[in-house]
């Protein structure tokens, strides 16, 4: 499309360049300078906008002139031709007009069955969140480029393709004199009740939480009778796992919902999701170590969870285990024994010697009884996302924790930002299954992308439906991301950072192989900022490390962290050509430890002042073309020449500066030892007196770390 220079377009219409900037940044069009160009589309509105704008009261004064009123005999000609320009004028003209359309309507009352018409005999029109120019202009009974010039005098420049905001495109009827009112299309939430009749008894869904080592995982592997600590890299648990457990055993019988958060404290956000999306928390405490910081993280979240709480004393078989020490510590955060007069039912268990595990499993179901849970089967069904990832065979892989319904293969669905189609459920030994009903953890395969773990899953009945939430949100989604990008800096922001000039970044972008560990490493990495010394985290995503985020590191001086994933050969290729510094690791508290190393070196260096010396001046010697000589004792330390010094009289500093020259007898030297004399000429100071002390000193520099 030809473009327009703004400088001809000023030649043009005979006024200056900085009066044409100045016209259209009052209209909201960008430009930067006089050589800027601007396309056709917005010169021609412009231009039209500024015409009417130069003769506003002209054609003002001409309309009302009674031309009606003073032919009145002439009424039968509008029967054609007048009537469709009334109808058309009806919403901007004067109101003679308008009356003189209302008398004459009511013969041809089947006419207005055109899309103009009809916009304007609805009382409310309903608009979607998001709508083009286009869709608004049809809905408006307008012209496209009608609806631009309005757009245009509010601040917008846009094309008639363009998707507008509701409540934008609410002022924009407004201007029309039409009431709107915007359906909202997030209306899509789960019913998890429903009639007491349809309700069914459903498994509890329990969260194993507590501090990094103390068991959790293996209490779980004889639970399942599984091995998993053994294949977790650093023999902690990585991310979130889930597990159906069915319990055939004597006098213990039922199923239970097993969810395995991670117990190290960066995965406090993943411990946080883990107790939202179960009934009951076992709370896992070693005898041996009693309660540790991520216990008390582990109850903190349960609370604000408001689950109950049982507490499952691990490790009574070593020989430092105290579980009476364990029982009286945790009376602290009120959780009391039932033996004590409270109401928290203990257990003590060593997962190693497999005791205690029957009595722990009877307290389970016992706790689930007194909970009565119950859900809805056959209903669409809905839950939670409890870990995703990208698997390169698969595409996006999502566990889901079912909370009620029947999830089935081929049911469309909504998820966050994505919609899909179940294309396969597995469970968590790995079997392909047909459908899920309630409290029920499974592998779903058929999504558009990765979704965020904590998002709720939606089943819906018409995919169609799906999809065009799914295409709302993502656009709401991407112009949040604009908006954030383009935030312009304002004055507050310009004395904040030259308060802060030393304030230095260190630029990271983080991949992982599920979705969880990439909030885990998130939160991790930001908390370690500090005011001098500020993590920024430009890119996180799950899925294996590729050529756009070696290229996005070149561009930004970001290193590139990979969490159990790797790089592809091409990617690799361009990180060594480039010079980028790709890190992988498997277990998170290493990549906590390399960043806080690397950010010690990016803090400013504390300074303390070292006294290298002192000299007494005893004699002042006057040589001509030299100046004042203080002959000097040394008294403390060493005097050098060059070096700082300060000149201190009646213990006032009177002079600081450094020392010029030092001679001893007629040689000049460059340094003198305690209990040596000397001369002492300092640079640019001539006033010295008898008793006068020159102090040396250094300032030394002191690394910092991060606390």
């Amino acid at each position: 499309m030809p473009k327009v220079r703004v400088y001809n377009l000023a030649k043009q219409l005979g006024i200056t360049n900085k009066e044409l900037l100045e016209e259209l940044r009052s209209h909201g069009v960008e430009v930067k300078s006089h050589s800027s160009s601007l396309d056709d589309e917005t010169v021609a509105l412009f231009l039209e906008i500024r015409s009417e704008e130069k003769k506003p009261l002209p054609p003002v004064k001409e309309k009302p002139i009674s031309k009606p009123q003073a032919k009145p005999p002439v009424e039968e000609k509008p029967i054609s031709k007048p009537q469709v320009k009334s109808t058309v004028k009806e919403k901007p003209p004067p109101p003679p007009q308008v009356k003189s359309a209302v008398k004459e309507k009511p013969p041809p009352p089947p006419r207005p069955s055109r899309s103009k018409a009809t916009a304007a005999t609805v009382a409310v029109l309903l608009l979607p969140e998001v709508i083009t120019i286009r869709e608004l202009a049809e809905k408006l009974g307008q012209k496209t480029n009608v609806l631009q010039k309005k757009l245009m005098l509010m601040g917008y420049v846009t094309s008639c393709n363009q998707l507008l905001e509701g409540k934008i495109a609410q002022k924009v009827a407004q201007e029309f004199g039409i009431e709107t009112e915007i359906i909202p299309l997030e209306d899509i939430e789960p019913a998890e009740g429903g009639e007491p009749s349809e309700m069914q008894p459903r498994p509890p869904v329990v969260t194993i939480m507590g501090h990094v080592d103390h068991g959790k995982t293996t209490l779980l592997d004889v639970i399942r009778e599984t091995n998993v600590a053994q294949g977790e890299a650093g023999g902690i648990t990585q991310h979130i796992g889930a597990y159906k457990v069915r319990l055939d055993k004597e006098g213990i019988k039922g199923e239970v919902v097993f969810l395995d958060t991670p117990g190290h404290e960066a995965f406090t956000a993943m411990r946080a999701r883990g107790a939202k999306a179960t009934d009951l928390v076992v709370l896992v405490v070693a005898a041996d170590d009693g309660v540790m910081p991520q216990t008390i993280e582990a109850i903190d979240h349960a609370r604000a969870a408001k689950v109950p709480i049982m507490v499952a004393v691990n490790k009574i078989d070593k020989p430092g285990a105290n579980p009476e020490r364990v029982r009286q510590e945790l009376t602290k955060y009120e959780l009391v024994p039932e033996e004590w007069g409270g109401h928290t039912i203990f257990a003590d268990v060593s997962a190693k010697q497999r005791q205690g595990i029957e009595n722990l499993l009877e307290m389970i179901l016992l706790q689930a009884e007194m909970l009565e849970l119950r859900a809805v089967a056959q209903k669409l069904a809905f839950g939670i996302i409890i870990e995703a990832k990208l698997d390169r065979g698969r595409g996006s892989v999502a566990t889901v924790l079912v909370k009620s319904g029947i999830l089935k293969v081929g049911d469309p669905f909504i998820c966050g930002i994505f919609s899909g189609r179940v294309r396969a459920l597995l469970n968590d030994i790995g079997n392909k299954i047909s459908q899920a009903g309630p409290a029920t953890p499974v592998e779903v395969v058929g999504f558009t992308g990765v979704p965020v773990a904590g998002d709720k899953f939606i089943v819906v009945s018409d995919e169609r439906k799906a999809h065009q939430i799914a295409g709302n949100r993502q656009a709401r989604s991407r112009r949040l991301e604009l908006a954030h990008a383009s935030k312009r800096i304002t004055l507050e922001d310009l004395q904040r950072q030259i308060k802060e000039g030393k304030l230095k970044e260190l630029k990271v972008i983080i991949k992982a192989d599920v979705q969880g560990s990439v909030e885990a490493l998130r939160d991790a990495l930001l908390r370690l900022s500090t005011p001098e010394v500020s993590i920024k985290c430009l890119l996180t995503g799950a899925g294996g490390i590729t050529e756009t985020d070696v290229m996005l590191a070149s561009a930004s001086e970001a290193i590139i962290i990979g969490f159990n994933v790797r790089p592809g050969p091409k990617a690799k290729e361009l990180a060594e050509h480039n010079g980028i510094d790709l890190r992988f690791y498997t277990v998170i508290y290493q990549v906590v430890a390399d960043i806080k190393a690397a950010s010690h070196g990016m803090l400013e260096p504390e300074y303390r002042e070292v006294i290298l010396g002192r000299a007494e001046v005893r004699e002042l010697f006057h040589i001509s073309r030299v100046g004042s000589v203080a002959g000097s004792y040394v008294t403390d330390g060493k005097v050098s020449r060059g070096g700082d010094c300060r000149l201190i009289r009646d213990n006032v500093v009177v002079y600081t500066g450094k020392i010029l020259s030092m001679r001893r007898y007629k040689e000049d030297i460059t340094s003198v030892r305690q209990g040596f004399e000397c001369g002492i000429i300092l640079e640019n100071y001539q006033d010295i007196k008898q008793g006068d002390i020159v102090e040396i000193f250094t300032q030394e520099a002191i690394p910092r770390a991060i606390s």
